[in-house]
């Protein structure tokens, strides 16, 4: 079936519009006229296409639109306005080429217009939508950072003789981290402490890392050794085992005891990355746990237990894995060599100085910390040793013990 030419001009599915060089409307399509409500006979030869433009779509038209068009001979899909005869908007999208002569002389300009209303509307909703999905964002960000705070102490416990401080980066506030830390006194003298991380992320295991905490933190009270606290926790959570959905922790716990002259450490250690201790001679190096099983996993997890003298000036750090595993490159993360190299540059340093400085290496690392990161440091301040409690000078040095949950 043959289409008439001249029919599918005038009632195309588009208006079509021809003007001089100068703007003056030289031909209309009856698609476009209806649009507009004019006659042909308001347009051709009376109107120029800047008078059918907004306020607005005017000024674009000459310091844009018609300026690229003679450098470019053609422009496409540019949004515009035009005003109809009735004062009404009419969104459309503008495309035009400049017709040339024989002589390759510029003679017209031919213009396609499309209504944009639905494509509005359409995109009106869209941003709409955008908007609302931005509000609920804001909002669950809000609540996780609410629930994240319950996780974690308000403050530190002070400890006579120490410069304790801690630190929280989040990785990014659309989900709960499982990291936790903690420090809390046990009795005169003694104080308990621990970090470690949850697995997975989200309401889960924000309730596991609730869980953990006050499990760590009743068994402290009753059992004296670190080893047995991980023995428990990892009964707690065999008990709470779930086999659709398995969750475990890594932790470190430990219990600190002032000396005179000194602080004992025993740091029982459930597959978490080992802790730093930084020496007051300016040397630093780690505190391994070596052999110390996931929390939550082995009825019998091997528990390993380390003990050290935290000397005048030292500094001990624990921390979680998203620091280690921080990308640095495509196939590069930051590493357990690169955290000691880091700390060595700064040792000695007090617990506030190290924790100070590793925020700003995560601020550094930016978009590559992936994991949330959890920091704890202690540190025995040289000023306050004298007021410290007598030790027996033979618990001095590195003591490493090893058990099995029962």
């Amino acid at each position: 079936m043959e289409d008439n030419i001249e029919d599918l001009y005038e009632n195309a599915p588009c208006g079509y519009l021809s003007t001089l060089l100068d703007g003056q409307i030289a031909k209309v399509n009856n698609t476009l006229l209806e649009w507009l409500g004019y006659t042909r006979a308001e347009l051709v030869g009376r109107r120029h296409f800047n008078d059918l433009l907004t306020v607005g779509g005017r000024l674009y038209h000459e310091t844009h639109f018609a300026p690229l068009l003679r450098m470019q001979g053609e422009v496409t899909g540019i949004a515009l306005e035009l005003r109809t005869a009735g004062g009404e908007r009419l969104p459309v999208l503008i495309s035009s080429v400049v017709k040339a002569g024989a002589d390759g002389q510029p003679q017209l300009i031919r213009t396609t217009v499309f209504d944009a209303r639905d494509r509005r509307a359409y995109e009106a909703e869209l941003l709409r939508a955008r908007r609302e999905a931005e509000r609920e964002r804001e909002r669950l960000q809000r609540v996780n950072t609410i629930l994240q705070r319950t996780l974690l102490p308000p403050a530190l416990e002070p400890v006579p003789g120490l410069d304790v401080a801690a630190h929280y980066h989040i990785a990014s506030l659309d989900e709960v981290g499982g990291d936790f830390y903690d420090l809390f006194p046990l009795a005169p003298g003694r104080w308990g402490f621990f970090l470690g991380d949850v697995c997975g992320k989200g309401a889960e295991a924000a309730a596991l890392t609730s869980r953990v905490r006050y499990t760590l933190r009743g068994a402290a009270v009753q059992d004296p050794e670190p080893d047995s606290v991980l023995s428990r926790l990892n009964r707690v959570m065999l008990d709470a085992h779930h086999p659709d959905d398995p969750r475990f922790c890594t932790v470190l716990y430990g219990q600190l005891t002032l000396g005179r002259d000194a602080a004992h450490i025993a740091l029982a250690g459930g597959g978490h990355p080992a802790a730093l201790l930084l020496r007051a001679d300016g040397s630093a190096d780690f505190l391994p746990t070596a052999g110390g099983q996931l929390i939550g996993v082995l009825p019998e997890a091997d528990i390993t237990t380390v003990s050290t003298m935290l000397l005048p000036g030292d500094t001990l750090l624990l921390y979680s894995d998203g620091i280690i595993e921080a990308r640095t490159g495509p196939a590069d993360v930051y590493g357990e060599e690169g955290l000691l190299a880091f700390v060595r540059d700064l040792a000695p340093a007090t617990a506030t100085e190290l924790v100070t400085a590793l925020r700003e290496l995560l601020a550094e690392l930016g978009g590559g910390v992936l994991d949330d990161t959890a920091l704890l440091a202690l540190h025995l301040l040289p000023a306050e040793a004298a007021q410290l409690v007598p030790m027996d000078p033979a618990r001095k040095g590195h003591e490493v013990r090893r058990s099995s949950s029962q």
